[in-house]
């Protein structure tokens, strides 16, 4: 099963958020929706998409601004969290230390564990458990298509600010080197931010991390 990944660029700090569609069965899931993810919805809309789960890869607020847009048209969908994410879900993603307050959102009714099995349609995803960025931070693999959606994490030729609260810059380092450099080298790296990579080219080329 091929699953088709959309990716979208929206809000003012450029978030990638992804639509990733199972043809056959007609459903979707989304991953981090952003502020502007109404987009997102047009596009489920337009493809007769049914978003099953909202998938986060971490509570910060550029990442979940857009939670309450997708939740109005598809309120049957799912939110998967890490439950080390909670308190800051729950805080409005640490909104306010940038200035604004966001609005409470609903109770994640997922808990994602590190090796949980997350499926669409018939094509399962794994979940990785990345700390670092933010306690709860996690990854989702597509084995089947060599595919991470890696958040915050790592970036093309970077990481992701461990200088925020919890943040942990070894435990940051420690995630890559463990769950992320021990891929297979062709796996491809969909981030929160910037353009994709692979494996192998932040081995080499990513000056962070140092073997």
């Amino acid at each position: 099963m091929i699953l088709e990944i959309i990716p979208f660029e929206l809000g003012p700090l450029s978030n990638n958020t992804y639509l990733v569609a199972d043809s056959e069965s007609h459903t979707a899931i989304i991953i981090d929706p952003a502020f502007g993810s109404s987009a997102v919805v047009k596009t489920c809309l337009e493809k007769q998409l049914t978003i099953q789960g909202i998938w986060i890869t971490h509570a910060h607020f550029d990442h979940i601004g857009g939670v309450e847009a997708v939740r109005k048209h598809f309120p049957q969908a799912q939110i998967a969290l890490h439950p080390l994410d909670q308190s800051l879900w729950q805080d409005g993603g640490g909104s306010q230390l940038f200035g604004f307050h966001m609005k409470p959102l609903p109770a994640p009714e997922v808990l994602l564990n590190h090796k949980q099995t997350l499926p669409l349609g018939t094509t399962f995803f794994e979940v990785l458990h990345t700390p670092g960025h933010t306690p709860g931070h996690v990854c989702f693999v597509l084995h089947s298509q060599k595919v991470v959606f890696t958040g915050d994490l790592i970036f093309y030729r970077g990481v992701g600010r461990t200088d925020l609260p919890g943040g942990d810059p070894k435990q940051l380092y420690q995630s890559i080197r463990e769950h992320i450099y021990t891929l297979p080298s062709d796996y491809h790296l969909f981030s929160g931010h910037g353009p994709s990579t692979t494996v192998e080219e932040e081995r080499i080329e990513n000056p962070y991390i140092s073997d």
